[in-house]
């Protein structure tokens, strides 16, 4: 591509000599022989001058005139011929320089289809591209910012509950046992939520920097979705709801990552756990089809504003904070569900209205994860 580059570069020198060459030639004759006939003619007419007289000679000193004329010609003509040429490397040299000072806000136009807009094009894009990776950084710096002050504090909240019960219990050794016992439930359940807070956290780094390694099998999803239903038994009991599974098919075998898909839709199935239970019913539906299986879960609790929908899979968000508070939720379920899918090829959604809220997940029935853009790292 370089060699081509150079080759139409030159190719277009050569044939800007050969243009100014054939000009300044054409000129050159038009000259000699109209001067000629000139100093004849006035010969003619009976005029006579040193200056005709070297003229008809043709003396040294003419030919040299004409031979200066001739170079000047020529040398203005190729200057104009590669003029525009000139003006567009003056244009890409700033554009580089305005680059190297900082400013990646720089473009150049791109005019005609040549070696020079090739280079122009080039060099915006290299802008781009910058302004890309400085973007990205600013977005990876604001996310770990972002990361810590969000750890830092869920972590200190039930911490500082477990800290305060167990104070509680050392320094009154001589409290009534029923008081102890709840005291010490209370540390143990915001210990559990000081684990479950870690273990996602932990997860979600991994999923997000792409730490997990995929182990791609074959396997039931109708199965694996009965299964987490059948498993989350005890929370649906104690929430007081009722859950139904509706499929188009008996059983759908798909390529996938086993383990990941059971932590995506339990994390889906414990979230409408958490936030239906004013609807008493959880409602999973799978429709398989010859390429894609769509898997939707739906709660018929709690309504998502329309505005915060666009925001639910967003790593620390929450619905309705102190509602989430209550409910123990580290505000990354969601965001790691979203993780999973993508490293599956596939897609997430999301819509809540008055007929429930509804989570729709997409995936490929043949997956292959050679061509996807996943790059596991054990």
């Amino acid at each position: 591509m370089k060699n081509d580059v150079s080759r139409r570069y030159y190719a277009r020198i050569v044939m800007n000599i050969i243009y100014s060459a054939i000009i300044t030639c054409l000129v050159e004759i038009f000259l000699v022989a109209n001067i000629s006939m000139l100093v004849r003619y006035l010969r003619e007419q009976g005029h006579q001058g040193r200056l005709l007289e070297a003229i008809s000679g043709s003396q040294p000193l003419v030919v040299l005139l004409y031979v200066l004329f001739g170079i000047l010609l020529f040398s203005g003509t190729l200057l104009f011929l590669q003029g525009p040429s000139i003006r567009y490397m003056n244009q890409i040299s700033d554009a580089i320089q305005d680059l190297s000072e900082g400013n990646l806000n720089t473009t150049v136009k791109v005019v005609g289809d040549d070696e020079f807009s090739g280079m122009a094009a080039n060099l915006n894009k290299m802008a781009e591209d910058i302004r890309r990776l400085m973007e990205k950084e600013r977005e990876s710096e604001r996310t770990k910012n972002e990361l810590i002050t969000n750890v830092a504090h869920d972590l200190r909240t039930p911490l500082t509950s477990i800290i305060g019960y167990l104070e509680l219990l050392e320094r009154n050794p001589s409290l009534e046992p029923e008081l102890q016992s709840k005291y010490i439930e209370i540390a143990y359940g915001k210990s559990k939520r000081l684990e479950k807070l870690i273990q996602d956290l932990f997860g979600f780094t991994k999923l997000n920097y792409g730490k997990i390694a995929m182990h791609v099998t074959q396997l039931d999803i109708v199965k694996l979705l009965s299964q987490l239903l059948e498993e989350s038994y005890p929370s649906f009991a104690q929430k007081g709801l009722s859950y139904d599974l509706q499929s188009n098919v008996p059983a759908k075998t798909i390529t996938a990552d086993g383990t990941l898909l059971a932590r995506l839709f339990d994390n889906l199935i414990g979230n409408a756990i958490k936030y239906g239970a004013d609807g008493k019913r959880v409602l999973v539906q799978i429709r398989a089809e010859e390429e894609v299986v769509s898997v939707s879960v739906t709660n018929y609790g709690f309504v998502i504003p329309p505005e915060e929908l666009p925001l639910i899979f967003n790593k620390f968000y929450r619905v309705e904070q102190s509602r989430s508070s209550s409910t123990g939720g580290t505000g990354l379920g969601l965001a790691i569900a979203k993780e999973i899918v993508e490293m599956h090829g596939g897609s997430i959604g999301v819509s809540s209205d008055l007929n429930g809220t509804v989570f729709t997940v997409k995936l490929q029935v043949h997956f292959d994860i050679n061509k996807e853009h996943f790059d596991a790292i054990d």
